[in-house]
């Protein structure tokens, strides 16, 4: 392909003028690119993404997307199966598996033909080259290793993949990932599911809901190690008594084939210290889901060439989102931060602000998540533990059942609660496990942001009678409490 005849002029770093062919040059199409992509284009800029499979990246095809449609599926079993709890006969859902995976790639192909249509990015004014990319200089990409893109700024969103773990036998009998689980035209009827984290977790829940026996070996005392342990526990309870068998302290060793099955070895331990002892155990089932953790795709990039750093956990990146090369900017999964697709497109965003507008951008540290469990468990700022490691006495853990909620009450789903951390009366972190929690946890993640103190939720009046209302109960606790100092000014006859 041609290159164009017509070049941008810049000045690099140190002030001498280059001539270039694009404003930017994007590597990579998925979340964190196709947001700094779009909003590039609103800029005028002159921008080039190149990318070599498909538009969407991991959230359309392997995360996000599809596992929230399998999720949607697998609570419309679950409802079905226990809706005697809300007046009306309850029976064991048909559940074609092979209909909920078709279902799964229906949603997907529907976000591909539209928001993430790569006409709609051409559109644009952006130009997507489709091709394996390599860093080949400070302002340069090679595509294929013959078309050569020359731009003021290189953009990395690489994005990651999931980590294959050295386990005897694994790679022989063969597992799945997120990356394939979706792919699939027969899924398993029973699974064996090595790790704890988000994806295991959800998979766990869903597979289970529509009929797979789901066995989880979390190498670790607690699954969802990140998140507010007291939430957790309520949680891993909900899914033991939903069928998973969730089995702790458990370290793969082993897997071979056995009559067509997969079995798995493990080594489970129990107690601590002296105390502790060790058990084998062997589980076996139709096939392995291995969701251990992610690595960021730095390989075959060229950055090392090109003087680019590469870490353990990446691309290591400045508070401004720029490499050790200054031209050349890493976000999303690739620099190590937080693997979410929220964060991803959000750090693109700053770093092509930072690139094309006056004054120094600054990436935030501060990013909410959460794991889309029934219910979900949402986690924004510190856990209690880590506010009373960092604040010590001045930290302070409000509390409000979901017990107390008249929503959660009607809707049969009073199975949670919300918890709030301050520290010197500012809300330093906020915790909820409770349906919707993903949408619930914006209002005290807003207040962590701007500093604010949980009294000052207790002034916005929140709507009745919504989930939402607990977080003005439990403001309104802080505000009683501070009201009591004040007794004394109360007018009496």
């Amino acid at each position: 392909m041609p290159r164009t005849a017509s070049l941008y002029h810049g000045t690099c770093e140190y002030g001498e003028a280059i001539a270039t062919e694009y404003d930017l040059v994007i590597v990579g199409m998925g979340s964190g690119g196709m947001v700094a992509a779009e909003f590039a284009a609103t800029l005028g800029l002159k921008v080039a993404v190149v990318e070599r499979s498909r538009v969407g990246g991991d959230c359309l095809w392997t995360g996000c997307v599809p596992s929230k449609a399998l999720l949607a599926s697998a609570k419309a079993a679950h409802t079905i199966r226990h809706a005697d709890h809300y007046g009306i006969g309850a029976s064991e859902p048909a559940i074609d598996l092979a209909a909920v995976w078709r279902r799964i790639r229906d949603v997907q192909a529907q976000i591909a033909v539209t928001d993430d249509n790569p006409e709609r990015y051409r559109e644009m004014g952006l130009e997507l080259v489709i091709g394996h990319a390599r860093v080949s200089g400070p302002t340069q990409v090679t595509v294929d290793g013959d078309r050569v893109l020359d731009a003021r700024f290189i953009l990395l969103c690489t994005g990651s993949r999931p980590v294959e773990p050295d386990i005897p036998g694994l790679h022989d009998a063969g597992y799945l990932t997120s990356e394939t689980l979706f792919e699939i035209e027969s899924p398993p009827k029973s699974v064996v599911m090595i790790g704890g984290g988000p994806i295991a977790i959800e998979m766990a829940q869903g597979f289970t809901r529509l009929g797979v026996a789901v066995t989880v070996l979390q190498n670790g005392p607690g699954i969802l190690p990140r998140d507010e342990a007291s939430l957790v526990a309520i949680l891993q309870d909900r899914l033991r008594v939903e069928g998973v068998d969730l089995r702790l302290n458990a370290n793969a060793t082993q897997v071979r084939v056995v009559e067509g099955r997969k079995v798995v070895t493990a080594e489970i331990g129990s107690g601590r210290g002296a105390s502790a002892a060790v058990t084998t155990a062997e589980v076996s089932a139709d096939d392995i889901l291995v969701a251990v953790g992610r690595r960021p795709n730095v390989d075959d990039l060229g950055l090392e060439e090109v003087g680019v750093e590469i870490g353990l956990r990446g691309v290591p990146v400045d508070a401004r989102g720029r490499t050790s090369v200054k031209s050349i900017y890493a976000v999303g999964d690739i620099a190590g931060r937080y693997l979410f697709t929220h964060s991803a497109g959000y750090e693109g965003v700053r770093a092509v602000r930072d690139m094309f507008f006056p004054g120094k951008g600054n990436v935030d540290d501060f990013i909410p998540w959460c794991t889309f469990t029934d219910p979900e468990l949402a986690h924004a700022g510190l856990t209690s533990a880590e506010a009373e490691a960092k604040h010590g006495e001045d930290a302070e853990v409000w509390r409000m059942e979901l017990a107390h909620n008249d929503r959660a009450r009607t809707d049969g789903a009073s199975e949670g609660a919300i918890v709030i951390v301050t520290a010197k009366q500012k809300i330093v972190g906020a915790h909820i496990l409770s349906p919707a929690a993903g949408e619930l946890i914006h209002e005290p993640a807003l207040a962590i942001r701007h500093g604010m103190k949980l009294s000052d939720l207790a002034s916005l009046v929140h709507v009745y009678p919504t989930l939402a209302t607990s977080i003005g109960m439990l403001a309104a606790e802080s505000a009683f409490e501070k009201a009591q100092k004040y007794r004394w000014l109360v007018r009496r006859r």
